[in-house]
């Protein structure tokens, strides 16, 4: 238990007796005094102690944010009774040991049924105040404690996309100064002309470099133009050859792959006119694939790795399909998954997303009114216990807005606990889920 909580259970405690010293004893002694504090403490710590460890005990076990309604349905039972053997335990210490104005048997009698049964309501109208506000509290913890995760899943996410793509930038232009440098000493013309060249197709990094994917057509043109550049230097030392059928030109990639792969071809194989270096970029399926004829260079340093690396990180970020690399002794392709679509929420998932957080939101709110509406009862009830006992001696008026207020409470607690979701939205919700797979399946 929190240092706090046991103060708290002091002054309830501390209050309590004056409040029944004052305006419920005739003997205002020292000695009646002490009994009174001895039976405000005895019930405030039992009561307290005792609704605290099943609080806490819940909270472990089944806590609100997971297991809402099991929660709520073992918070009812373990309060009713929990408070029932506590709150028998206690007057039978009041009425029995200490002030000893009753046996055993008069006890369990009928006589003191409505003193017992009245202090049980009583303890169970706290018991329930705390269990609200143990929600409460649960429930800004949690909201607090997934918005702090989202924040962070989305930030971390978006800056090691941010970073993968940054790499593009200084790995492509590196290269193309190299092939630039090389040019200008063997053809200044042709210099010229791929300088020119260049300058479009850095165009197209800038154009691409904050998009996610690009469509298969728009990447195969470029990959055609960098193609271009590779054979204005290499001339008959390498070949390119395009088989990507139309169908599938309105598919999705990561933007730059091409371009990233066919520096690796050239960067790790050598080409002569004797033995050219044949790059082959085809569609396979869902698909895409670009292989070449392995003719492996000796490397004075390590490869970095970076170009296939970035590829691999950048599609996993954005689709549950991984790229495949093959090799062999004579052959080494790379596989490349074409998206059907953007792995983004379609309108139709956002409106369905839309309407279950606000579904979800209503219930909060409806459980929040709720707990708030037992709160409130749980303070007006007694108050009008004690203006009734002081207004109107011998006739019980109080219990008749307490049934009706109960009730209703009950009937709210049950739609909100016992019903739930119907049949039918659990079969549509399992439905659409089916649905959703199936079409996922189908896009990856």
């Amino acid at each position: 238990m929190k240092r706090k909580y046991l103060t708290t259970l002091l002054w309830t405690s501390l209050g309590t007796t004056l409040f029944f010293f004052l305006f419920f004893n005739d003997e205002k002694t020292f000695r009646t005094f002490m009994i009174t504090l001895l039976l405000s403490t005895m019930y405030s710590f039992v009561l307290g102690f005792g609704n605290g460890f099943i609080n806490e005990f819940l909270n472990k076990k089944f806590p609100w944010s997971e297991a809402t309604r099991t929660r709520a349905v073992l918070s009812i039972i373990s309060i009713v009774i929990g408070n029932f053997i506590m709150v028998y335990f206690c007057n039978y210490m009041n009425y029995v040991v200490i002030q000893k104005t009753a046996t055993a048997e008069e006890f369990f009698s009928s006589k003191y049924g409505v003193t017992n049964w009245f202090m049980i309501n009583i303890a169970l109208l706290i018991s329930a105040f705390l269990h609200a506000k143990s929600f409460m509290e649960e429930l800004k913890k949690t909201s607090r404690k997934e918005v702090v995760e989202q924040k962070l899943i989305a930030k971390s996410a978006n800056a090691q996309f941010e970073s993968l793509k940054n790499q593009l930038d200084p790995h492509f232009l590196f290269n193309s100064l190299n092939v630039l440098s090389s040019l200008i000493d063997e053809n200044p013309r042709q210099a010229q002309k791929f300088t020119a060249s260049m300058s479009k197709i850095y165009r197209y990094v800038l154009e691409q470099k904050d998009k996610e994917l690009v469509t298969v057509e728009d990447e195969i043109e470029f990959a055609k133009t960098y193609c271009e550049l590779l054979k204005t230097r290499f001339e008959d030392s390498v070949d390119f050859t395009f088989d990507v059928t139309r169908e599938d030109y309105q598919k999705y990639v990561v933007p730059l792959s091409l371009q990233l792969l066919l520096e690796n071809c050239i960067k790790h194989n050598f080409a002569t006119s004797s033995k050219p270096l044949i790059i082959r970029i085809f569609s396979d399926g869902n698909t895409l694939c670009i292989e070449n004829n392995l003719q492996i260079r000796e490397q004075i340093k390590e490869s970095s790795g970076i170009g296939l690396a970035n590829i691999v990180q950048r599609y996993s970020l954005l689709t549950e399909r991984n790229v495949f690399i093959e090799k062999s002794e004579v052959h080494f392709k790379v596989k490349l998954p074409m998206l059907l679509v953007k792995p983004q929420v379609s309108s139709e998932e956002s409106e369905d997303e839309v309407a279950a957080y606000k579904k979800a939101q209503r219930r909060v709110r409806e459980m929040k009114k709720f707990y708030s509406s037992l709160i409130t009862f749980s303070i007006i009830i007694p108050f009008l216990f004690f203006v009734n006992l002081f207004t109107s001696k011998g006739e019980y008026w109080f219990w008749y807005p307490a049934l009706a207020w109960g009730m209703v409470l009950a009937f709210r607690a049950f739609k909100i606990f016992g019903i739930g979701e119907s049949w039918q939205e659990k079969k549509i919700r399992e439905i659409m889920n089916q649905q959703k797979n199936r079409n996922n399946g189908k896009i990856r």
